[in-house]
């Protein structure tokens, strides 16, 4: 990203609030999903006019499904239900609906580069890999003492990103086989001050990430390595409210983010790849 000259910030084209909380944001094609607290149901949204076109509903699932993935080859959409462990995927061609049981407590979700499903299962301590008919890949054990998964995403390394939902926050990454490659949990001295219970990860196709930092009503930018990190720039008039999801679109340039708390709202950013522009300084000092 040396020599890229930087363009316009971020700017905020929809705010949608809602009854509920949002646990999870997705998109696919020409649509965004939503996952709320309490709900079996997913809202799914126009991408263009962000008008809500129907409500899915996802039979067989409780009313705490708190993540949500969708793939592209196989045109579906993954839920995880972390009350009843399981993965549910929904067809969306046809509507139909495949579950299956997984480790305790799933949470965050997200299709690697096999287009397989990955899951963070919290109580367990441990990240999942299925197919798309629910066939166990890969079962990695984190080691010992490094807190609560909430989200894993692989990283074109073949290795995975991992946020922990914990006070003081940590974001590590970890190999194939579990082992701990390096880690970021900014001090009290640090320029971005200590994470409080991040959740939610989205990579960019440079390999840097982004955090949500909920307790911190903040996202964190942090480079591939780790070694840096800053607060995301957003519009001054915007203010984040406990944001839990993200979901980075890159054919349509933008970063749909999803609150926790306030108005439970879904915000929809555009000119998103200014993010690669503010994390270019970081991955290369």
């Amino acid at each position: 990203m040396t020599g890229v000259t930087p363009g316009s910030p971020p700017a905020v084209t929809h705010v949608i609030p809602g009854e509920t909380r949002v646990y999870a944001v997705t998109s696919l094609d020409d649509h965004m999903y939503a996952v709320r607290s309490n709900k079996k149901e997913v809202e799914v949204y126009d991408a263009v006019t962000m008008i809500l076109e129907r409500r899915l509903p996802v039979p067989g699932i409780s009313r705490y499904a708190s993540g949500i993935a969708a793939c592209s080859r196989n045109k579906c959409l993954y839920l995880s239900d972390w009350s009843n462990p399981s993965i549910h995927r929904v067809d969306l061609a046809t509507g139909a609906v495949k579950k299956w049981q997984v480790a305790k407590t799933p949470r965050g979700l997200s299709v690697n580069r096999d287009h397989n499903i990955l899951v963070a299962c919290q109580t367990e301590k441990k990240l999942q890999e299925y197919t798309t008919d629910g066939r166990l890949v890969r079962e990695i054990c984190l080691p010992a003492g490094l807190g609560s998964p909430w989200n894993a995403m692989q990283l074109s390394t073949g290795d995975f990103v991992v946020s922990h939902w914990q006070l003081p926050g940590v974001v590590r990454v970890v190999g194939v086989y579990g082992r701990l490659l390096r880690s970021y949990q900014p001090s009290n001295s640090s320029d971005v001050w200590p994470m409080k219970y991040p959740i939610s990860l989205a990579v960019t196709t440079h390999g840097d990430i982004l955090v949500a930092d909920t307790g911190n009503d903040r996202i964190l930018a942090i480079n591939s390595l780790l070694t840096r990190a800053q607060v995301f720039s957003l519009p001054a008039d915007l203010r984040l409210e406990q944001p839990i999801a993200l979901c980075l679109d890159d054919t349509r340039d933008r970063l749909y983010i999803g609150e926790y708390g306030g108005k439970n709202r879904v915000i929809v950013l555009n000119n998103a790849s200014c993010i690669y522009l503010q994390l270019s300084n970081l991955s290369h000092t």
